[in-house]
């Protein structure tokens, strides 16, 4: 057996013996590289005589030529083999169920479900929703609202208060949703009828209370509003919201700076079992306050008492939501408890509406 021969034999054998591509790949540099024995043996051409080189010449190139076959052929078995032993190894197992969608498993929080259920009973009522600031200055969360100096809502014990700018004035988190119609009035003229949903801020915290809650403040503004249409209001918004045929109500006189007179507002409710029953029962509980806006209020806001008037009303969403879905503390809300979004959470894309249903 010539030189070439035992090379070419020794060679393929290596390639048969190639178990990957890995290994192929180190059979082909080590025959075929730059320093590969192939290739050695392609630079003693020039030192052959004619009639050598002529003999020689096409037996390496043959050899070259044979061993770049052997290779591509071999690749292509070792890349089957890989593809038959993956599919092996990482097969699916289909008869396993099938993991739940995002859409079905992702809850909505029940504040924004009930801020949506809101803006469904106010917008087919012709209300629109306004929106403000919730770092306010210290004139349109008090002194436009007719809170007097000294008043007990100004002081640290309820309010916080950022640090003095530069000009010593101390803004503050709103305490309520109220400022949005103070810059309501001094953008839009009347008549206006907006309802203000978001965030507020008082030092407040227990079962009930939370330092950060959400609010709804409502305001009609006419030449001719009077409690009749507050009533009539809060009396339909209450019967869509809780979902009930009737509700009796009953308004007590009370008292807000920035309404005059001030009512607050309770509605007939049942005690007696471990849930409270709306619409029915001869309990009351305190929902909201009202009442007919104050003439200093509207003042502040650009209007004339004399020609105009209004009514207005705050509403805890938090609280109602707990009243309504029959959430026994605050707290939870906003502690970021899956377990408890997975109770008390709303399926997505079920956006509430009058004629589809509230609580979807």
């Amino acid at each position: 057996m010539s030189e070439i021969e035992t090379l070419e034999s020794g060679i393929l054998a290596q390639i048969d013996a190639a178990a990957d591509e890995a290994a192929l790949e180190q059979v082909r540099i080590t025959t075929l590289g730059k320093k590969g024995s192939v290739s050695q043996q392609m630079k003693t051409l020039g030192k052959m005589s004619p009639e050598e080189r002529q003999v020689m010449g096409p037996a390496l190139n043959g050899l070259k030529n044979r061993i770049a076959d052997a290779i591509t052929t071999r690749r292509e078995v070792v890349k089957r083999a890989d593809i038959e032993a993956r599919l092996a190894t990482e097969k699916v197992d289909v008869t396993l169920p099938v993991r739940p969608n995002p859409i079905e498993t992702g809850r909505i929080h029940p504040i924004s479900q009930v801020m949506d259920e809101i803006t469904a009973i106010f917008s087919d009522m012709g209300f629109h929703i306004a929106e403000g600031p919730d770092i306010e200055t210290d004139y349109y969360n008090f002194t436009a609202l007719n809170f007097p100096e000294g008043h007990p809502a100004r002081e640290m014990h309820d309010t916080f208060f950022l640090n003095p700018d530069e000009n010593g004035e101390r803004r503050v988190l709103r305490t309520h949703t109220s400022p949005v119609q103070i810059r309501t009035m001094e953008t839009q003229k009347p008549p206006i009828r907006i309802v203000i949903p978001g965030k507020t801020y008082r030092q407040d915290s227990d079962a009930t209370h939370s330092a950060m809650f959400h609010q709804l403040e409502g305001l009609v503004v006419d030449e001719k509003t009077n409690i009749a249409n507050l009533k009539w209001t809060l009396m339909e918004f209450c019967k869509t919201f809780f979902e009930v045929d009737s509700i009796d109500m009953r308004f007590r006189p009370s008292f807000f700076p920035f309404t005059e007179p001030s009512l607050e507002v309770d509605v007939q409710c049942d005690r007696s079992g471990g849930e409270v029953k709306l619409g029915e029962g001869n309990d009351w509980m305190e929902i909201l306050g009202s009442g007919m806006v104050h003439p200093n209020v509207l003042r502040a806001g650009g209007l004339d008492p004399d020609v105009y008037q209004g009514f207005a009303w705050g509403i805890g969403i938090d609280r109602i939501a707990m009243l309504k879905y029959g959430m026994p503390d605050l707290r939870p809300f906003f502690e970021a408890d899956q377990r408890w979004i997975d109770h008390y959470g709303f399926r997505p894309l079920d956006m509430p509406t009058l004629f589809g249903g509230l609580s979807q």
